[in-house]
């Protein structure tokens, strides 16, 4: 309050000098490449959205404009928070129209600093610049505000006070009608005023009668301490002779309007001039407000027609940029609505109604320069989920930090590798006794071994718990060894179904079992999202990304908050929009901390035609294929589909984890034989030995600057362990803890299963069922009041408590009606 009440002081001062004030930096957005104006469309956001329009015009407009209603109230507050979230899904700015539903006397300071408190959250969360046009056409007979100079003026400079004092991100934009037929008292669509006309304030010339030799934009100028930029309403409505009909726009005729030429009765007048008066005169950027009257039910309408009119027009808008430098913005007019100029026919101004139109004005656009593209922060789903790449990443230089990790725990490993051949020779009595049993416990100890793994890391606070888990175990597995394991279990009992049920009858289970795990993902991104409306309930924990400053952007990254829900909103809607349900459906959407989830429902569909290839032998051609798609993807970075998981788990590479999970499942008979043949063993040995020594021998080369080959060892982490794409080390260390975990649990199973059994293996039988509540367990821990996430006792005790209570929850079944498991 105090920061806002010194910055209230200040724009005071400024605006008693006469001086603008500096915008701040979310605005400096706002100002465009010279000669690049800004560029995008006014759309029926009830039929229309930013991700449609940008479809149809091939790449991204740099603005989206929406009108919404002022003073705002808790609808409209939604409403206004649903265009944002459209608006920064691609990076552009928004041009907000307030329309005043009250009479301009009664608008009020706490209404201005209801919406400029909005705006500033907006900018904060969303990176959102705002051009806010205060109740645009003021001089017009067809607007409840229209032609109340005094009310109009005294509610504008309210208005742009709270505006400027509180919300860095908007400026406050004047923008009035093109002013040929002013005062517009015989124009169709003419209403009743909020407030009385102001006769006197209108007679400029003193003549005693409003004509249009009045200047039709002076009586509404705020003043220049509170304009930060201007606008005008200039369309093409037809010839003046046959106004509101198709015809093809004069050339020079957009032109004239800039500079006030067109249209006129009588020759000369005042203030025609709204460029040279407000733009260049006051020094301020412009906003266009523009479209080509288009009537398709008039007789001769046709597609011809159509971009013979708005061709004509947009062409004259982009040639007209060069000579009108101050115009920062167009904003055309992408809409189908009745006009009162046409007798309330339907009228179609938008740009891209056909593929036709839409091709030509793309290329028209393109040809004069005009800026497209993101301008700000881009809050889409695509982006947050490519920041959740960097999951659980560290800050490191050069992989160093990783590499030593690395180099640790495969050290360590192959030192268990060694003790467990011991313990396997003289403690017999040790072994793991149960071989011929279908339900294999090694895997469910080592599954639940993983699944805590999982849960400390995402319970984000400090401790012992988070120490180990991200820095030894996850240097050297992760998610990769949950998806692995999860192809062994089910190369173990498919096959087994497929023989007890026959072949079509399991595949049908297992797509039911798909299935299922589908409708549990968009239950669980559904329940999120409606506990994010909850009051008390803080959801940002999970429905968020904070750049951690190690993703693609690197440290110029860090901070930025990705909304991992953008356009949930306008799943509210009624009826929703299909983009939003679209994003619903292919899982763009979602809390971080399960957006895994949609990779185990594909990779749950594929195992009956992968089962029936091995069942004919051809593992060759499964491994094979997956070897296939995982070098396309690391050759041409492809996505199969837009869900938030291809950015982190991308399917043409972690479904090689799965596959060779599921040949090992389906031959670990023949595998395990092999392998504990003596040149099995003695392979397996030589090959984890040589893998593990040369890495040490380059870590203690590094340390002790003897390298043999110098900068290698310091480039190894970035080259072959990178966790998104698996890169072969990661792979590598996959096999490596795979065999060790199975070496140890299978010679040393009786003391491990006594210390630590009865706690992973519960776990791991039931691992779907802890992923699910762990998502809401990490929503509970971030909303913990005065939480210090950083002391390590208490991140500790945190993590303590979470997974015991998840153990027992597991032990006394809770939820195991509804929730899979």
């Amino acid at each position: 309050m105090r920061r806002a009440g010194l910055l209230a002081v200040l724009v005071g001062l400024l605006v008693a000098l006469g001086v603008s004030p500096a915008w701040a930096a979310p605005r400096e957005a706002l100002t465009p490449p010279a000669g690049a104006p800004y560029v995008g469309p006014a759309l029926d956001w009830t039929s229309d959205g930013a991700a449609d329009y940008a479809d149809r015009l091939g790449e991204s407009p740099s603005l989206f404009a929406q009108s919404v209603r002022y003073p705002l109230t808790d609808d409209d507050e939604l409403y206004l928070r649903q265009f944002v979230e459209q608006a920064t899904t691609t990076g552009a700015l928004a041009v907000l129209t307030l329309e005043p539903t009250e009479s301009l006397g009664d608008l009020t300071t706490a209404d201005a600093q209801r919406l400029a408190d909005e705006l500033a959250e907006l900018t904060e969360a969303d990176d959102a610049a705002f051009w806010v046009r205060f109740a645009p056409e003021m001089n017009g007979s067809w607007t409840p505000w229209g032609q109340q100079p005094a009310a109009y003026v005294d509610a504008f400079r309210t208005l742009a006070d709270v505006v400027h004092a509180t919300a860095p991100g908007a400026a406050m934009t004047w923008a009035p009608a093109y002013g040929a037929g002013y005062p517009f008292g015989t124009a169709r669509g003419e209403v009743e005023g909020s407030g009385p006309r102001e006769e006197s304030a209108l007679d400029t010339d003193g003549d005693g009668a409003v004509t249009d030799a009045d200047d039709p934009y002076a009586p509404y100028w705020p003043g220049p301490g509170y304009v930060d930029a201007v606008g005008l309403s200039a369309y093409h409505y037809g010839l003046q002779q046959d106004f509101g009909a198709n015809d093809v726009p004069p050339a020079g005729k957009y032109e004239a309007l800039l500079s006030g030429t067109e249209g006129w009765s009588s020759p000369t007048g005042a203030g025609r001039d709204f460029y040279g008066t407000y733009v260049t005169g006051q020094d301020l950027p412009m906003v266009v407000q523009t479209g080509a009257f288009f009537a398709p039910g008039d007789p001769g309408a046709d597609v011809a027609q159509e971009l013979a009119v708005k061709q004509g027009w947009w062409r004259q808008v982009f040639a007209a940029a060069p000579q009108f430098p101050g115009i920062a913005a167009v904003v055309w007019l992408e809409q189908e609505r009745p006009e009162a100029e046409a007798d309330d026919a339907l009228v179609d101004w938008r740009a891209t109604a056909t593929p036709e139109l839409a091709t030509a004005f793309a290329a028209d656009l393109t040809a004069a320069g005009f800026t497209t593209g993101a301008v700000t922060t881009v809050q889409d789903l695509q982006s947050g989920g490519t920041a959740l790449a960097q999951d659980r990443a560290r800050t490191t230089t050069g992989g160093g930090d990783e590499m030593g990790w690395i180099v640790f725990c495969a050290a360590l490993a192959l030192l268990l590798f060694y003790a467990s051949g011991l313990a396997g020779r003289f403690l017999p009595s040790w072994r793991y006794p149960d071989e011929h049993d279908p339900r294999d416990r090694r895997l469910d100890l080592f599954r639940g071994w993983i699944i805590v793994a999982v849960v400390v890391t995402h319970i984000e606070v400090a401790g012992l718990f988070s120490y180990v888990t991200l820095n030894a175990i996850g240097a050297i597995t992760g998610a990769e060894m949950f998806v692995l394991l999860s192809g062994v279990v089910l190369g173990m009992v498919y096959p087994v179904a497929v023989r007890r049920a026959g072949a079509w009858p399991a595949a049908k289970a297992a797509f039911r079992r798909a299935g299922r795990q589908y409708l549990t993902a968009l239950g669980v991104v559904v329940l999120v999202f409606v506990l994010s409306y909850v009051p008390f309930i803080d959801a940002s924990v999970i429905t968020t990304f904070t750049d951690r400053g190690t993703g693609a952007d690197g440290s110029a990254g860090a901070g930025t908050v990705y909304d991992l829900y953008a356009n949930a909103g306008q799943l509210l809607g009624y009826p929703p929009p299909w983009y939003a349900v679209q994003q619903l459906l292919l899982l763009q959407m979602g809390p971080w901390v399960f957006n895994i989830m949609g990779l185990f429902v594909l990779l749950s569909l594929l195992v009956p035609p992968l089962v029936w290839l091995l069942q004919r032998r051809l593992w060759w051609l499964v491994l094979a294929v997956s070897w296939g798609l995982y070098v396309l993807h690391a050759q041409t970075d492809l996505r199969v589909l837009p869900s938030q998981f291809e950015d982190s788990f991308p399917l043409l590479v972690w479904q090689i984890a799965f596959t060779h999970g599921l040949v090992v499942g389906y031959y670990r008979r023949q595998i395990t034989a092999a392998l504990s043949r003596v040149r099995g063993k003695v392979l397996v040995t030589v090959l984890m030995t040589a893998y593990v020594g040369t890495l040490v021998v380059l870590w203690a080369g590094s340390v002790l600057h003897v390298e043999p080959l110098e900068g290698v060892y310091d480039g190894l982490y970035e080259t072959f362990y990178q966790r998104t794409d698996l890169q072969v080390g990661r792979l590598v260390d996959l096999a490596l803890v795979v065999v060790v975990a199975y070496a140890v649990l299978t010679t040393m199973w009786k003391p491990v299963n006594a210390a630590v059994g009865w706690f992973y293996t519960p776990l791991g039988k039931v691992s779907l069922y802890v992923f699910i509540v762990h998502v809401f367990f990490a929503l509970a821990v971030g909303n913990i009041p005065g939480l210090d996430r950083t002391n390590p006792w208490v991140g500790t005790a945190v993590h303590a408590v979470v997974l015991a209570l998840v153990w027992l929850m597991v032990r006394f079944k809770v939820g195991f009606r509804f929730i899979p498991t």
